[in-house]
C-alpha cells in the first residue's frame, strides 16, 4: 500500500498529519502550510480516502500499517504524529505499537473508546452521498442541493464534496472508496487496544462542543496514554483545526516547540 503524500518542507522534525474519516491530505493544507515553516510537514492520503489506493480490507492495524510504510520508505525513523478522528486512532495505534518511532503525538477529537451505539455517527453522511447518484450528477451545485435534507451545515456539504471529481469520461465520481467505508464502519468505530500503555508524553485536542472526547471516557484514555494532556477549545466541535485554526494551531506548536525542535 503506497499512500499518496505531499512533502511541504525538508527542514526540521519530520511531522506526520493524518485527516480524519471522508477527507483527505488536502483538508489540512493550510495547517500543514503553516507548520512547514518549523517542520518537515507531510500529509498522508490513508488508504480509501484521497487518490491513495483503494481496499475492500481496513481496519486500524492495517492503516497504522500502511502508515508505517510510508515512513519506512521515506526514511523517517522518529516523528511528530497528529492525526484528527479516525487519524487520531491511526495515530494512536502506530505510536502504541511503535513508540520508538514517535516523539510527540497529537490527538484531535477523539478518544481510544469504541464509538458503537454513540450518537456521534455518520449516518446523515452515508445517506447524503448516496442520494447522489453520480453517473447522472451534472454540477456540484446539484449535488450540493441533494445533499441538503441530510446535512443542514453548508460547510460540511462543502468538506464533503471535496471527495467528488470528474473522471476520465468526464462524468463524476467519488475519489474515496464508498463501499468500503461503509462496509468498515463499525470496525472503524471501535476502540484502540493495547497490553502496553504509550509512555510518552501525548496531547489530546478537543473541541468544547463535541461529545467526542468526554469527562466519562478521560478513565480510558490514561489508561493507554498515562502521561496525556488534555486541551479544550472553546467554540469549537469536532473539527477544530478548521473553526478555530488559530488558537489550534497555537495548542499544536506550544506542545511541538517544547519538545525542543
Amino acid at each position: 500500500m503506497q499512500l499518496n503524500f505531499k512533502q511541504y518542507s525538508t527542514q526540521g522534525m519530520p511531522l506526520i498529519i493524518l485527516h480524519g474519516l471522508f477527507g483527505g491530505l488536502g483538508n489540512w493544507g493550510r495547517h500543514s502550510k503553516d507548520l512547514a515553516e518549523k517542520f518537515a510537514v507531510y500529509g498522508l492520503d490513508l488508504r480509501n480516502h484521497g487518490v491513495s489506493p483503494h481496499s475492500d480490507e481496513m481496519n486500524y492495524q492495517l492503516i497504522a500499517g500502511d502508515v508505517l510504510e510510508f515512513l519506512d520508505a521515506n526514511n523517517i525513523t522518529n516523528c511528530h504524529l497528529m492525526g484528527h478522528s479516525m487519524g487520531g486512532k491511526v495515530a494512536m495505534e502506530l505510536a502504541l505499537n511503535h513508540p520508538h518511532r514517535i516523539k510527540r503525538l497529537i490527538i484531535v477529537d477523539i478518544a481510544p473508546v469504541s464509538y458503537l451505539g454513540s450518537t456521534e455517527g455518520h449516518d446523515k453522511i452515508f445517506a447524503a452521498m448516496d442520494a447522489i447518484d453520480t453517473e447522472k450528477l451534472q454540477s456540484r451545485k446539484e449535488a450540493d442541493e441533494k445533499m441538503q435534507p441530510y446535512i443542514e451545515e453548508a460547510s460540511i456539504r462543502q468538506f464533503l464534496l471535496t471527495n467528488l471529481y470528474k473522471n476520465g469520461d468526464g462524468r463524476f465520481d467519488w475519489r474515496l472508496n464508498l463501499e468500503a467505508l461503509r462496509m468498515h464502519y463499525d470496525e472503524l468505530r471501535k476502540g484502540i487496544e493495547s497490553e502496553h500503555p504509550y509512555e510518552k508524553e501525548v496531547l489530546f485536542i478537543k473541541g468544547a462542543d463535541s461529545n467526542y472526547i468526554t469527562e466519562e471516557n478521560a478513565k480510558d484514555v490514561l489508561a493507554l496514554f498515562p502521561f496525556a494532556h488534555i486541551k479544550t477549545v472553546m467554540e469549537a466541535g469536532h473539527w477544530i483545526h478548521a473553526e478555530k485554526p488559530q488558537a489550534f494551531q497555537k495548542i499544536v506548536l506550544n506542545f511541538l516547540i517544547d519538545a525542543g525542535e
